[in-house]
């Protein structure tokens, strides 16, 4: 037990990494805005976070074991760890990166060093929803926008009611988006130990808790102590730095990228389109800030309005561009130093 608990320390690393810079996806328009105070968005956040976790996050986790099935501690450990340390360098500089890239990246270190093959069509899969994510993400937002504004004109309320009715959807899109991250992105986070490390299942006397869920809920404690320690400076980047919004702007961008999580997450919304004779959408775990600076540009569109931080947003697509070759590198070499200096079998 003590061994497995060094070995999935990485992995809280990560899931604190995860929360540190995640978090300003779900409320960094909120509270960058002054409508939602920060400690309040983070207990929001952590509740449904776990939530989340604990009851949807199997879906995404299997599209990760595609692209490349660790099942040692020690290869399970250094991959963790390399995705954790390069979203902490990208978030020590307010920067967020997207999680789902930093793990790809090192998933496919993990390939490259054991010479195991990757899934082309896995990854494929993957490159293709981080092209659609934010592209969904600025259709949703834009079409949101409309609605909200059609319906600003019919509902006369004063400003006070009006900024109460915004900040309360806040906090419940906000719980939505926390409840979306925890189920499509604790893939990122304890997805590479499922095949290596195994708890006793928990019996209670309406439902179980398996293995896995154990894991998951332990990963999202992780997050939820991310949020509370170290997401404030990445809030800020996206609540002001790359476009300045209105709390209603920022309701509906809160509100597009949690849509867009609960997409590519949701197990039952699969189901239910596969009844229905319709195609699945792939269960995987996208970045929620791709989601979010999607949502952001979709609103400016929306508006009319073109006064983005393009400095801001070509340092934030920079970040993007060498997440996954900075986790892919932490990975290979990590691998080589604890298998050659620490002799430990990684494959």
């Amino acid at each position: 037990m003590n061994l497995t608990l060094i070995f999935i320390s990485s992995g809280l690393f990560l899931g604190w990494s995860l929360g540190a810079n995640d978090a300003a996806n779900l409320f960094g328009t909120a509270v960058g805005t002054k409508v939602v105070k920060f400690r309040t968005a983070a207990v929001i956040m952590s509740v449904f976070v776990i939530i989340g976790a604990v009851s949807s996050g199997s879906g995404a986790s299997h599209t990760l074991g595609k692209l490349g099935a660790i099942h040692s501690m020690p290869g399970a450990f250094v991959v963790a760890l390399a995705s954790g340390l390069t979203v902490f360098i990208m978030t020590r500089y307010g920067l967020p990166v997207s999680t789902s890239q930093s793990i790809v990246g090192a998933i496919i270190g993990w390939n490259l060093f054991t010479n195991q093959s990757t899934s082309i069509d896995t990854l494929t899969k993957i490159l293709m929803t981080w092209v659609l994510c934010p592209v969904l993400a600025a259709l949703f937002s834009a079409f949101f926008y409309r609605i909200f504004k059609r319906l600003t004109r019919r509902l006369k309320a004063n400003i006070f009611m009006r900024h109460y009715a915004i900040r309360i959807g806040l906090l419940i899109v906000g719980g939505f988006g926390a409840y979306s991250l925890g189920a499509n992105n604790i893939a990122n986070v304890m997805g590479v130990f499922t095949n290596s490390i195994h708890f006793e299942p928990i019996h209670f006397a309406f439902f179980n808790i398996n293995s896995t869920q154990i894991l998951f809920f332990i990963g999202a404690v992780a997050i939820s102590l991310g949020i509370f320690t170290y997401s404030y400076n990445v809030m800020n980047t996206v609540g002001n730095d790359i476009y300045r919004m209105s709390p209603a702007t920022a309701l509906i961008v809160v509100l597009a990228s949690a849509f867009v999580l609960f997409i590519f997450g949701s197990v039952s919304l699969q189901k239910l389109l596969i009844s229905f004779h319709l195609p699945p959408i792939p269960l995987v775990p996208v970045s929620s800030s791709q989601a979010v600076v999607g949502a952001i540009i979709g609103i400016s569109l929306g508006k009319g309005d073109y006064h983005i931080n393009y400095r801001k947003l070509r340092g934030i697509s920079l970040g993007w561009l060498f997440t996954p070759i900075l986790s892919l590198l932490l990975s290979y070499i990590g691998l080589a130093i604890i298998q050659n200096v620490f002799t430990q079998h990684v494959l």
